[in-house]
């Protein structure tokens, strides 16, 4: 080809300064013949720069390196057809790096060069403007492309790639689908029982494998219980595919974040998730349940879907299925379940945790059983209207049912009888409410696992016999015990019946629950556990709180001094109460509220050890709102109380409207057992299942809620209770001891008695109450167990005593940690000097003691020739008590029943109770 056709405008030779000097410095060799070798070497090299055997430019002349001779372009000195035309300053830098060209990249032409590595001889040029020699399957990174783009990939790529996962997707998909069965709803009615065992290791009882449940067939299914479903659970069911995506996507987003686990959102994938055998919640088993609901909703018909569905579905109480919740909650086969009834049990799918008009506070304070009915009404009401929405009823049909299907109360099963009823459920709870992933009640009545639990065989026992023995003595429903009270409703009924008892036992420092008495036995138609029940108020066993709250905290008026408990505190009746701010607390009319007290005694100030020694409830009342009922309700929580127990915190909120449980008593009590060592109760020590064994049962973690010294003189102030005060016939266990009487009184008679007491091994609480069970309300116990009325002091603490006895048998009697001064005593404003006022000796006493000394004594009869047993009475404004007759000017008076209001407390904002706690 003629070097004419190719002729370029002049050009500098290629390669720039740098790949000049190079040229100058390094001998290449001659190039190879060609056509295009007439420029002779590749540009850069020592040759080029010379060809036409011109010498290298002189002084005044162009650089070398930049190639033009005398003849211009194309002359001996600079011909383009020698190389490739010049390229810029960049094509010199990578000609400089060794990086483009032909032969070691010193070349900066775009076309190879003849001879060496970059020539026809040699290897293609590594550079980013050379094509490689062999064209790569996937040009990645991408050829051509510099920077960020070299990494981009192409719009064929990306394509290629979503179509290769698009279909490795629907590969696993087919794989998967082929390889799941359809499930068989028999099969899921297989279960294990639960192994219940004592402290010891040895079996208590197995229960909960036996599955209440028989299969019945799509024709028994009222056509009225499927439309309640379909209306309730999935409108579209018998036209969709029986998967919904976005039901998975939730629930699996919601997995993924540790949220609350979530069903399917279809009949279809609900039917299936209760025929699978694997319940455990992960991303694995969703996946595959949802490849089992995709087969189910192709292969399996509509009638057979909805009749598994209510064949497997859970209904609470043990039920398993439509026809054994048509028995367990109107005792009649499902084919003869009414519209009416079946929206009641659609209601229940929703969960019956929360819609079973029993309730269960058990497994969440907030079921009640007026919240559980009142959910279970709403939706009962909603689920006919939406049947006839959608065309399932006519408004003709639906105007029949108008009154709500209260179901039956609870049945016994087998095996659930006497205290092992209530210590399976007390164990199921635990379990429910501290495993980890979370057990439901609907897993434990699967079974299937092995639970061991702390109650000790011999102390249950022996609890049981203790509160038999005291109910076989005084309790004799049908009997000669009448209502004795001035309620008009209950006059002439029997005061013996509907009397309940719960107890409870806990180890000090270690919160292991080592007994309880829960009631009579579900067989006896006592279902609800009395030991871990709500709703029974403490009185004034919730005292010892108030107290330590006030050493802790001080008081308005005692500058952060603790106050000790020789502080005195006004114990007159019916005194005008001051909360926090100083402001007289009001009754709902507006009126000053007056606490009272169970007499009518003038006591004057005593010091809060004798108020707690006799239960007095005016000084109570003021130091708690002195303190500030905040501080007293946090100090019960940190002893152990739970905070959804406590009462609105009212001026009374001090001597005990909060409704703790036994087992909750017990523990708090423990805390000063304990020296201020606080351990939650507990009742399950291992749970295995399938051979493993699973979390969330490890013993609770001690804190020291209170100041060891505060619980310590809390513990001397309440040995002084049962050594001379309401609790003295604790005494009768002949071992050191502390304890605290409570009863709660409202018009009519008292409602609740407790004794809650401790030794340093043992703590254990006692609750005796009357209740209508189906009103759900305490009725009075003025007559019961023919005592006008019951107080802590007498059958609670009889059975406290008798129990204890048994329970500590010949241990070791530690006695308590000695407790000091904690300060100065801080009287409530008011209080008299602490100089006596009176120096006079007393008088002579008469038969008619009298609360001031007179000015001339008169004897009404000779007096005594012997030295009076009783001690001289007290000067005044000193304490004056039921119990000495030495101060009395008139005989005690009997418990009055007159009902008291109570007035809001600091920041209560509210009325009182109906209930109120009166003198333990």
């Amino acid at each position: 080809m003629s070097e004419h056709r190719r002729k370029q405008p002049p050009q500098s030779p290629p390669g720039g300064r740098a790949a000049a000097r190079r040229g100058g410095q390094q001998p290449t060799p001659p190039a190879s013949g060609g056509r295009r070798a007439a420029g002779g070497p590749p540009t850069g090299s020592r040759s080029a720069m010379s060809s036409g055997g011109l010498p290298p430019a002189g002084p005044g002349g162009p650089p070398t390196g930049y190639g033009a001779g005398p003849g211009g372009s194309g002359g001996p000195g600079g011909s383009p057809a020698g190389g490739a035309p010049y390229e810029g300053r960049a094509a010199a830098r990578r000609a400089a790096q060794g990086r483009s060209g032909g032969g070691n990249g010193n070349g900066g032409g775009r076309r190879r060069g003849t001879g060496g590595p970059g020539g026809p001889d040699g290897g293609a040029g590594r550079g980013p403007g050379r094509r490689p020699g062999k064209k790569r399957f996937i040009d990645y990174p991408r050829f051509g492309k510099e920077g960020w783009q070299r990494w981009m990939p192409s719009w064929r790529q990306v394509t290629a790639l979503f179509i290769g996962f698009a279909g490795t997707l629907v590969g696993i998909a087919g794989i998967a689908y082929a390889m799941v069965d359809i499930p068989d709803e028999n099969k899921a009615a297989i279960a294990q029982n639960n192994v219940y065992y004592w402290a010891d290791g040895t079996r208590m009882v197995a229960h909960g494998g036996d599955f209440n449940r028989q299969n019945i067939t799509y024709d028994q299914i009222p056509k009225a219980m499927r439309y309640a479903v379909i209306s309730a659970e999935n409108k579209t069911f018998e036209t969709d595919s029986g998967v919904d995506p976005m039901g998975i996507t939730r629930a699996l987003f919601n997995m993924a974040k540790g949220g609350e686990t979530q069903g399917g959102s279809t009949i279809t994938q609900q039917y299936v998730k209760n025929s699978m055998l694997d319940q455990s919640q992960t991303v694995s088993r969703k996946f595959k349940e949802l490849f089992i609901s995709i087969k189910v909703g192709a292969k399996v018909s509509k009638n057979d879907i909805i009749t598994g569905y209510l064949n497997t579905s859970y209904f609470g109480r043990g039920a398993y299925g439509l026809q054994a919740a048509a028995q367990t909650y109107y005792g009649v086969d499902a084919v003869r379940l009414n519209p009416s009834q079946c929206a009641f049990l659609a209601a229940l799918l929703k969960g019956p945790t929360y819609y079973d008009p029993l309730g269960a506070e058990g497994i969440d304070p907030a079921a009640t059983a007026e919240a559980n009915t009142k959910r279970s009404t709403e939706r009962w009401s909603w689920i006919l209207d939406q049947e006839v929405k959608y065309g399932h009823m006519t408004p003709t049909e639906r105007a029949k049912w108008t009154k709500y299907p209260m179901p039956q109360g609870l049945k016994v099963q087998a095996g659930m009888s006497g205290q092992i009823s209530y210590l399976v459920d007390t164990v199921n709870n635990y379990v429910t409410t501290h495993s980890s992933p979370k057990i439901t009640q609907k897993d434990l009545d699967r079974g299937g696992y092995q639970i061991y639990t702390t109650f000790d065989k011999n102390k249950v026992n022996e609890l049981k016999k203790s509160v038999e023995a005291v109910r076989k003595k005084n309790i004799k429903p049908g009997g000669s015990h009448k209502y004795q009270g001035d309620d008009a409703e209950y006059q002439g009924t029997d005061a013996d019946t509907n009397v309940q008892f719960g107890a409870a036992s806990v180890v000090p420092g270690d919160g292991r629950i080592v007994a309880i008495y829960g009631g009579e036995g579900y067989e006896k138609g006592e279902f609800n556990n009395n030991a871990n029940t709500s709703g029974v108020p403490v009185g004034s066993t919730f005292k010892p709180f108030v107290l330590a709250a006030a050493m802790q905290y001080g008081t308005n008026h005692s500058n952060g001094k603790p106050i000790t408990p020789e502080s005195k505190y006004n114990a007159n009746d019916l005194i005008e109460i001051r909360d926090h701010n100083g402001d007289l607390v009001k009754n709902k009319d507006g009126s000053v509220f007056k606490q009272k007290n169970e007499d009518t005694i003038k006591r004057g100030y005593v010091p809060l050890m004798t108020a707690m020694q006799y239960s007095i409830n005016s000084p109570f009342v003021q130091l708690g709102e002195d303190v500030g009922l905040d501080k007293v309700e946090t100090t019960a929580e940190s002893a152990g109380l739970l905070k959804g127990s406590m009462a609105d915190k009212v001026a009374s909120f001090s001597i005990g409207t909060s409704t703790p449980s036994a087992i909750r008593m017990a523990d708090a009590y423990a805390t000063f057992a304990k020296s201020g060592v606080q351990v939650d109760p507990y009742s399950v020590t291992k749970v295995i299942h399938n051979g493993e064994q699973l979390d969330g049962f490890e013993r609770p973690k001690t804190k020291q809620a209170m100041d060891g010294n505060i619980a310590n003189n809390v513990t001397k102030v309440l040995e002084n209770v049962v050594k001379k005060g309401t609790g003295t016939k604790a005494l009768e266990l002949g071992r050191t001891a502390a304890g605290k009487t409570g009863t709660t009184d409202s018009p009519g008679g008292t409602r609740s008695a407790w004794f809650v007491g401790y030794t340093q091994q043992l703590s254990t609480s006692v609750v005796m109450f009357r209740q209508d069970t189906k009103a759900k309300k305490l009725l009075p116990m003025s007559g019961t167990g023919g005592a006008p009325s019951i107080h802590g002091g007498d059958i609670p603490a009889t059975i406290w005593t008798d129990y204890m006895k048994a329970a500590l048998g010949n241990s070791d009697d530690p006695g308590f940690p000695d407790a000091t001064k904690i300060g100065d005593p801080q009287n409530e404003p008011g209080a008299p000097s602490p100089t006596p006022t009176n120096t006079t000796p007393p008088p002579t006493p008469t038969d008619t003691p009298t609360t001031t000394p007179p000015t001339t004594p008169t004897m009404t009869t000779p007096p005594p020739t012997t030295p009076p047993t009783t001690p001289p009475p007290t000067t005044p404004g000193g304490p004056c008590l039921p119990w000495d007759q030495s101060c009395q000017t008139t005989p005690p008076t009997s418990p009055t029943t007159t009902p008291t209001t109570d007035g809001p407390g600091n920041g209560g904002g509210g009325g009182g109770h109906t209930q109120q706690p009166n003198d333990g």
